[in-house]
């Protein structure tokens, strides 16, 4: 009887296959979703695992991106450091500018670095272009992939800034730069037109060294360009691990959250298969006797169990895979666009390596229940039969007969007792689907109010511009980790317009301007901090500026002169403290100011501060940030005040609403997904159960039937049986989740480089907790209604026939 093939032992595992048809088909839909979830979760995994690196690699990156002066150094000196020990590989000069475009809609997008060449490139930087095709004649440009958007597409025109003689320019691809050396591409024709004389541009240099590893490497790096060129060629230049900072920060922050869900993924498919074989080798039990009584040795017995478990496992892993696959290709799609890396796929190993280790998983959770199978000796098998021991439960039912309810309802409250094993398997089925439907609404509020923190500024109503190239921020249009790594070098050949109006003419509109309900003055540009190399960007603010101000994670908002707020890794950087006070110098004027907030704010690295304005004499405001009164029409604001600032030199517009930030969006889809996916597998956990119980039970049903009990009584027993398991395991989800939330939450953060503040943490109420409860009660509910239907229809002589 050894042969597993068509001798005994394979008949006994088809017919047992054949036989349990609801436990074949929980097996192979449980480990399906197990497995589709484990694949898109482990694809995910691996695509955010160094994104940059990839695409860096890929696109032959530059190490050192180098702006350079063309008064200083020509054509002939740019050649001449090619050669230079070290350098691997080169490309440029690119004529380089900076300029403020205006959208389709009229609104200005933020300063761009327009960078021409001739084609994408090939030994370094060779850009991946996503759509479109590469600028051919003038009028025509690339833009960054990250920018691209519903107002953004192939075809749509922009001017390249708002004077009356602007150019127009069309957008013809889609490119993406690992390296962010632009935000645009020309050709180089175009790029010098745009520029004012030799004054209005730069150049580009890539470079690519045999040592670039590290921060020191690279500053070794730039000292040789520096060398090699007259004194002042060399403008400034970006370090390739700036960038690689920025996004591998916004891509270790998926890492906790997606090993949360495959660790829940992994425990929930060995509590099913478990609990399926168990239930089949607790219904069994006479089948076991008589196996053994006629010459099947307990080892074959386990064979015969296990293998009932992996022929559905191994089909519901095949289509697992596939499954898998399918869900995986948009959202790597989505992390694609939002990291810059390019050619995603589902990487082949994933594809193996998530089978295999599903296909041991599934064995080890069906051997323990199996051996107990092989243990089990003959004649207590044949005599015991598929029937519970009498004495189990009896003391449930009686404390369920003094309830106040209907016998029918008190009847099924106690039955879980009958199967002890049973019952905690579908507790913990339920449990971990509370527990990843918790997690999964909490962690998704979260990123809401993340995206809801980011940018305060552009949440006014309108903005109005006094300050010569001050356009709106970032938010205006969204860009991705991966490009959001830092302002490009090229900022020292700006070609930005010298007008302005003045503030407080600007400031004296917008006051007597009808409808307006507050505002405030912003002064943006470069800092230096005494202890910090190199530049951070700061933001000054005049007047009332609550209505923009960060969300705090200790300490509180500027209130006054003198005080500045900085983000989490300021503070780690500078190895400062709230109280503390740090020496910032801006328009070549220093002043002291002292910490008194921690701000949630990730812009420019974590490297920005925000202080008063009234403590910088010779700063002024550039832009004012305007609330308009209930009731007034934001656009018909804006352009009542335009008409009156304009003439002065200024502009106002209306702030459109932001986008939700796309790294924002993916985080929910795939949150959204992988809790179908638990929550799915869960239901089927109790399904499974409730069908192995109705059908141990279908004689005592017979006998209550045949005493009276109307098919809605029936039904009434059947979910009463699994409604107190579901308020066990929601009451045991819901704090576990909320504590998987509170857990998970700060490690993204510091994942990040910030912490967070009380609004992305403390996002339950006790509603939301009460009905996420419920929703465990409704998990449960819902896989006991199609076994509560069969027994609602079955026969009464048909369930009293049934041993």
């Amino acid at each position: 009887m050894t042969g597993f093939g068509n001798g005994a032992l394979g008949r006994v595992v088809r017919s047992g296959v054949g036989r349990r048809r609801v436990q074949t088909l929980v097996i192979a839909v449980a480990t399906m979703m197990a497995v589709a979830s484990a694949v898109v979760a482990g694809s995910l995994m691996v695509a955010t695992n160094a994104p940059f690196d990839h695409a860096f690699a890929r696109q032959h990156g530059a190490h050192v991106t180098a702006q350079l002066d063309p008064k200083r150094a020509d054509a002939a000196q740019l050649a001449g450091t090619r050669g230079l020990e070290g350098v691997t590989a080169s490309a440029g000069p690119f004529p380089t500018t900076t300029i403020n475009p205006i959208g389709p809609g009229g609104g200005h997008l933020p300063a761009l670095t327009l960078v021409g060449r001739s084609g994408p490139g090939k030994d370094v930087d060779a850009l991946d272009l996503k759509s479109g095709r590469w600028p051919r004649t003038s009028g025509e440009i690339v833009l960054s992939a990250s920018f691209g958007g519903p107002d953004l597409r192939l075809g749509t025109t922009l001017q390249s800034s708002d004077a009356a003689d602007a150019k127009t320019l069309t957008i013809v691809g889609f490119a993406l730069s690992a390296s962010g050396s632009a935000d645009m591409w020309a050709t180089p024709a175009q790029v010098r037109a745009l520029a004012t004389g030799q004054s209005g541009f730069t150049n580009q240099m890539l470079y690519r060294f045999d040592s670039a590893a590290t921060k020191a490497q690279i500053t070794a790096d730039r000292k040789k360009l520096a060398a090699a060129l007259p004194t002042g060629a060399l403008v400034g230049t970006q370090s390739w691990l700036d960038t690689k900072r920025a996004a591998d920060q916004g891509a270790a922050a998926t890492i906790p959250f997606l090993f949360a869900f495959g660790v829940l993924g992994i425990v929930m498919s060995v509590i099913i298969v478990g609990s399926v074989i168990s239930g089949a080798v607790g219904t069994s039990l006479r089948r076991i006797g008589i196996l053994k009584a006629i010459g099947f040795t307990p080892r074959e017995v386990v064979r015969a169990y296990v293998a009932q478990a992996l022929i559905p496992a191994a089909a519901g892993i095949t289509l697992g895979v596939v499954l898998g696959n399918l869900l995986a290709v948009p959202l790597l799609d989505d992390t694609e666009s939002v990291y810059g890396t390019v050619s995603l796929s589902v990487a082949w190993w994933v594809d193996v390596v998530v089978p295999a280790g599903a296909l041991l998983v599934v064995a080890v959770a069906a051997l323990v229940p199996a051996l107990r199978a092989g243990r089990l000796r003959t004649v207590e098998a044949i005599a015991v039969g598929r029937a519970p021991r009498t004495t189990r439960g009896q003391w449930a039912h009686r404390a369920a007969g003094r309830l106040p309810l209907p016998r029918p309802v008190t009847y099924g409250l106690a039955s879980p007792f009958a199967h002890p094993v049973r019952a905690i398997a579908m507790v913990l089925a339920v449990t971990f689907g509370t527990v990843a439907a918790t997690f999964a609404v909490g962690l998704t509020q979260s990123l809401n109010a993340v995206a809801n923190a980011q940018d305060p500024e552009n949440s006014a109503d309108v903005t109005a511009i006094s300050g010569a190239g001050s356009g709106p921020g970032p938010g205006r249009v969204q860009k991705a980790p991966a490009a959001d790594s830092g302002r490009s070098p090229a900022g020292s050949g700006s070609n930005q317009q010298q007008s302005s109006a003045d503030p407080a003419a600007v400031r004296a509109a917008i006051a007597k301007q009808s409808g307006t309900a507050s505002y405030y003055g912003t002064a943006t540009g470069d800092a230096t901090v005494a202890g910090i190399s190199g530049t951070v960007r700061a933001t000054l603010y005049q007047g009332d500026s609550r209505a923009g101000s960060y969300e705090m994670i200790a300490g509180h908002w500027i209130t006054g002169r003198g005080q500045v707020v900085v983000p989490t890794h300021f503070l780690e950087r500078t190895g400062t403290r709230i109280g503390e006070s740090v020496r910032v110098t801006f328009q070549k004027q220093t002043v002291s100011l002292r910490i008194v907030g921690e701000a949630f704010d990730t812009s420019d690295d974590g490297m920005r501060v925000h202080a008063d304005l009234a403590g910088f004499s010779r700063a002024k405001p550039e832009a004012f940030h305007i609330e308009v009164e209930p009731g007034v029409s934001p656009a018909d604001y804006a352009r009542k005040l335009a008409a009156v600032v304009e003439p002065l030199g200024g502009a106002a517009f209306a702030e459109s609403a932001p986008e939700g930030e796309n790294m924002i969006v993916l985080l929910e889809a795939m949150a959204a997904l992988l809790t179908l996916m638990l929550v799915s597998v869960a239901g089927l956990g109790v399904l499974n159960s409730v069908v192995l119980d109705t059908r141990e039970r279908v004689h005592d049903l017979g006998v209550c039937k045949a005493l009276g009990m109307s098919p809605r009584q029936t039904v009434s027993l059947v979910l009463a049986s699994v409604a107190g398991i579901g308020v066990v395991g929601a009451l045991i989800g819901v704090p576990a989740g909320f504590a998987l939330h509170d857990y998970v939450l700060p490690v993204m953060g510091e994942a990040a480089g910030t912490g967070l503040p009380p609004s992305v943490l403390d996002v339950y109420d006790a509603t939301q907790l009460v009905l996420l409860g419920l929703a465990g009660v409704l998990v449960a509910l819902i896989g006991a209604m199609a076994p509560a239907g069969w027994a609602a229809k079955v026969r009464t002589a048909t369930a009293l026939r049934t041993e």
